[in-house]
């Protein structure tokens, strides 16, 4: 059974590009009755959602996950790739009157963006009970997704006795503060990006060293100044992998998610696992779309020597192989 349930939302991403300026038509006087149509130069649909993202991360790093969620009629291409890696669907459900959640963002050439976001099927993950999946896990991470999912499958983790991890990002916009403070004294570990906890201060007047002293760890990430990790009175600096390019931020917070947990459930000093978790992001954030990145357990280890040379040998690839018998993730990927 997986060793981390994955709670959080699966959606297709559909990423638009514009070649002018969407200023240029618009007109401030008429913004009343607003009616434009861009002619996009391009558009991609990928695979995504916070879940998802961790999934396919921790997959890569020999961790497949139970990924727990509803989706639509149209999430068969998203299975079958995910299936090819290994993550366990048994949770994930299809619901045939709807569609998967899609994001659209639309972008012009000033780097102005126009997004929507259809929740479809994600609306109905909280009809799902992760209990048994939990039991047999060490770690949950419950995610932005479905409010309601989101507090039942917390509650439903710690009652299986299993690690939770709470990240609520997105959506602390929804999230009351008595959701939040729920969230943070069931959890073990949190998780957020620097914004992210001073809205969590804001809602519940917890600043990140209070909810430092309430959980076994808090992880706060600062994008290229790298993280922080909080535990027993202590921080430890974590700095970023040099990206060779960065080409696309999406997804890079998932991919960190990933890689610290992948670090936990070796058991690795925390300066390590953060170092997984900087260097899981940097391979995300190379690539357009948050699931486009690629690596095996080699190739992952060596640019960890070289990005970290004085932690070299503190990862093995050994410790980053799949346990699927019958493939390797090479050819999952090459599918």
């Amino acid at each position: 059974m997986p060793r981390v349930v994955v709670s959080a939302s699966i959606a297709y991403d559909y990423i638009m590009s514009f070649g002018g300026s969407f200023k240029d038509h618009i007109l401030p006087d008429k913004a009343h009755v607003i009616s434009v149509s861009f002619l996009l130069d391009a558009l991609v649909q990928q695979r995504g959602g916070v879940g998802g993202n961790i999934a396919y991360t921790l997959a890569l790093l020999g961790e497949p996950s139970a990924l727990v969620g509803t989706v639509g009629r149209d999430f068969g291409e998203y299975r079958e790739a995910f299936e090819r890696l290994g993550i366990d669907l048994t949770n994930v459900v299809t619901l045939d009157d709807e569609l998967t959640s899609s994001s659209f963002m639309n972008a012009d050439m000033a780097g102005n963006q126009i997004a929507a976001f259809y929740p479809g099927a994600g609306g109905h993950s909280a009809e799902l009970d992760v209990t048994e999946a939990a039991r047999a896990a060490r770690f949950g991470i419950v995610g932005a997704g479905a409010p309601d999912a989101m507090r039942k499958h917390a509650a439903e983790i710690v009652a299986a006795g299993c690690t939770l991890i709470f990240d609520p990002s997105q959506q602390i916009v929804i999230l009351t503060g008595d959701d939040l403070q729920t969230g943070i004294d069931a959890a073990d570990i949190v998780v957020g990006n620097d914004y992210e906890f001073g809205m969590m201060e804001r809602k519940t007047g917890l600043a990140v060293a209070d909810i430092a002293s309430r959980v076994r760890m808090a992880v706060v990430t600062y994008g290229d100044r790298g993280s922080e990790i909080l535990t027993e009175g202590k921080t430890i600096a974590i700095p970023v992998a040099k990206p060779e390019v960065v080409a696309d931020p999406t997804g890079g917070g998932d991919a960190y998610r990933a890689g610290l947990i992948k670090g936990l459930l070796l058991g690795s000093e925390l300066p390590v696992v953060g170092r997984i978790a900087a260097l899981a992001a940097t391979y995300a954030i190379e690539r357009h779309g948050p699931q486009e990145h690629q690596f095996t357990a080699g190739e992952f280890v060596a640019r960890f020597e070289e990005a970290f040379p004085d932690y070299a040998g503190a990862l093995q690839p050994g410790e980053l192989e799949s346990n699927l018998a019958s493939m390797t993730m090479t050819q999952a990927l090459s599918t």
